[in-house]
């Protein structure tokens, strides 16, 4: 999972990726300071792997990881190439999903590119530009089909054609892509585009320190934020970027002391990662066992032989049967052998569908 972390410059988006990957990108009161996107692997935080780990005595543990991609600040008119548009607009593309850093504090130390503190106007900014960019990938489309679209003698051309011009229509409505309904069968013209604005979205609504603890529907800037989200099915985590940063910079017991005066469970990382998963339909099956407990990420809905696949082709190519037990059923039983005895170990073919922290067994001949 890539997720691209975007906002306006001085935002606190850099401050924000350097807390959730201890990257240590750049954060300076000036536009532009990330010249180059900077990347950073983190790891998903799952209680469930510790637990099965001490169960086994695995000598290794691996959990699912997400990639974060801090991506340099946009301007208006970044999809005529200002500011750095072109690689913005490059770098945006290549993610899965869109963090969008949002600012909802004040501070006289640090400018904002707009000289105002105004998020729905940030927010509309950098979507305006993403739909210019949309539109612009639209008409090259255009362009290559119109010539065999015209005429109507080839019906795929001209019902693809047909399409585009209802999207450009909707795109130029300044609406972004992941709005626009459409049938099943022009569901897969929408995906080949590749469009920016067809991009799930969070929106991280960056507060101050002193608003920490607050009750978010108590922070006017929050609010905005979160009705307008909410307008279009969009996911928001208000965060603290400078709070985080802070945390990812103590020890664990010391930063869990910390969450607790602060009034929260978890931090912002572990937020983030749980809205991303459910914003991609995203889940976890395990393995385990003395040499290896592991976390292993599909989409959920995936049946067995395709997760397996996961592992090795060959487990996919030679499929038999997934030997499958509940993560918390397979703990209070002590292990497989005492899940068997007790008949909580299913097999199943190949049309299981994987659930979230199934620990399975994958047996198979090649």
């Amino acid at each position: 999972m890539k997720l691209g972390v975007v906002g306006l410059p001085n935002v606190g988006k850099s401050t924000l990726f350097n807390a959730i990957t201890h990257a240590g990108a750049e954060a300076a009161n000036y536009p532009f300071c990330t010249i180059e996107p900077n990347v950073g692997v983190v790891a998903v935080p799952d209680e469930r792997l510790d637990k099965l780990a001490a169960l086994y005595s695995s000598k290794k543990i691996t959990p699912a990881i997400v990639e974060f991609v801090d991506i340099a600040g946009l301007v208006k008119g970044a999809s005529r190439g200002e500011g750095l548009g072109n690689k913005f607009l490059s770098h945006v593309r290549e993610c899965d999903a869109i963090v969008h850093v949002v600012r909802c504090f004040e501070d006289e130390n640090i400018t904002h590119v707009n000289n105002k503190i105004d998020p729905l106007a940030d927010i509309q900014t950098i979507t305006l530009e993403l739909i210019l960019a949309d539109i612009e990938a639209v008409n090259k489309r255009q362009d290559r089909i119109r010539n065999v679209a015209r005429g109507g003698s080839n019906k795929e051309a001209a019902a693809e054609y047909a399409f585009l011009e209802k999207l450009e229509k909707f795109l130029s409505a300044e609406k972004p892509a992941r709005l626009f309904e459409c049938s099943d069968e022009e569901k897969p013209l929408l995906e080949n585009l590749f469009l920016l604005t067809a991009k799930p979205v969070i929106y991280a609504a960056n507060i101050s320190e002193f608003d920490m603890g607050k009750n978010e529907n108590e922070i006017p800037l929050v609010c905005k934020v979160k009705d307008y989200a909410a307008k279009e099915g969009s996911e928001v985590l208000v965060i603290c970027a400078k709070t985080e940063e802070e945390l990812s910079m103590m020890p664990v017991e010391e930063s869990a002391v910390f969450l607790e005066e602060l009034g929260l469970e978890e931090s912002g990382l572990n937020r983030l990662i749980k809205k991303s998963y459910a914003l991609l339909g995203l889940i976890s099956y395990l393995t385990a066992g003395e040499k290896e407990t592991r976390a292993w990420t599909i989409v959920n809905g995936t049946k067995a032989p395709q997760a397996a696949g996961k592992i090795h082709s060959d487990f996919e190519k030679g499929f038999i049967r997934a030997e499958v037990v509940e993560w918390q059923t397979l703990l209070d039983c002590g292990g497989y052998n005492g899940a068997r005895e007790k008949g909580k170990v299913r097999s199943e073919g190949k049309e299981y569908v994987i659930k979230d922290g199934d620990v399975v067994l994958f047996r198979f001949n090649v």
